[in-house]
């Protein structure tokens, strides 16, 4: 298993731990609550930096059977014989209307009468 993944999902049980042996030093009447937040601050740091230290020891090269997407290689590597399958056929485009410009198939409607204004339907 990945380092990183292994550090990261020591972080909750860490942090659980911690509260544990903070309860054990406040029951012996050695650390308070409200004196141990520092200790999670420094937890929570350490714990990080091992993350970033992990992911910047790893190589950044993907594995070969890694399937990029809709079948597109990355940039900067060259695609093997028959690792990715081909591209999907592009769909045309749907026609929108917004309401405020007209589409092609609104056009039709504009030889006829215009609309009449609000006052003139009343009347």
């Amino acid at each position: 298993m990945n380092r990183y993944f292994i550090i990261h999902r020591l972080r909750w049980p860490a942090l659980l731990l911690l509260t544990g042996v903070i309860a054990l030093l406040d029951q012996a009447n050695i650390l308070s609550w409200g004196r141990a937040w520092p200790l999670y601050l420094i937890l929570l740091g350490v714990l990080a930096l091992a993350e970033r230290a992990t992911l910047a020891s790893q190589p950044t090269i993907p594995p070969v059977d890694y399937s990029y997407g809709a079948g597109y290689p990355a940039a900067g590597y060259a695609p093997q014989a028959g690792a990715y399958p081909p591209p999907p056929p592009a769909a045309p485009a749907p026609v929108q209307t917004t309401g405020i410009v007209p589409a092609h198939s609104d056009v039709e409607s504009l030889s006829k009468e215009p609309r009449k204004s609000w006052e003139e339907e009343e009347r």
